[in-house]
């Protein structure tokens, strides 16, 4: 290396460190803002596309509309979600005889510890049953309690449907026994 390359190293070296002090002094003069966290909470402005965590949508009656069909728990990138169900056979029968049955949801556990809120399970779900709510405040002192139930409300009972009526009855044959006896009985 010469001498002339050695000075031009050093002179690019000094120029490119100049640079990066002209952007550091440039934000050391700029007036700073200060959120004053928590004191402000009720001023304090969430914008409405930010994800916070997963929550159920609930209707007038109290019921959700999760139809337990998993594509939540199958597109999430990294298993946030845990569903599990069984089947429960409804009174109503099929036409072709066979009893009705119906998956029905036991535990929505979410982990908010390992979600990403990359909204992949909310724009999959088929019935608009999950969404993100912006509530920010998520903060606790151990990992256990991240991981959430979202079902966590009681079902309200159902109300039993009334039973279809049977069809118009057809008058019965009368049987022989009840049918009046108009011959004249025989005397011994």
């Amino acid at each position: 290396m010469s001498i002339k390359e050695y000075f031009a190293s050093i002179f690019s070296g000094l120029w490119s460190l100049l640079q990066g002090m002209a952007v550091t002094g440039k934000e050391l003069f700029t007036p700073k803002v200060t959120e004053k966290y928590p004191e402000n909470r009720a001023t304090l402005q969430i914008p409405e596309r930010f994800r916070a965590t997963l929550r159920f949508v609930y209707d007038e009656q109290g019921h959700h509309k999760c139809i337990v069909c998993g594509s939540c728990e199958r597109n999430c990138p990294n298993g946030t979600i845990s569903i599990t169900s069984h089947m429960e056979t409804l009174a109503e029968t099929l036409p072709n005889g066979k009893p009705k049955t119906k998956k029905k949801l036991d535990k929505y556990l979410y982990d908010l510890g390992s979600c990403t809120f990359c909204d992949l399970c909310v724009t999959s779900c088929p019935t608009g049953a999950i969404e993100f709510s912006n509530d920010f405040e998520q903060a606790v002192f151990t990992r256990a309690k991240l991981v959430k139930q979202l079902n966590d409300r009681p079902e309200p009972e159902e109300v039993a449907k009334p039973a279809a009526k049977p069809a118009a009855e057809e008058p019965k044959p009368v049987a022989e026994a009840e049918k009046p006896n108009n011959e004249p009985k025989e005397t011994a």
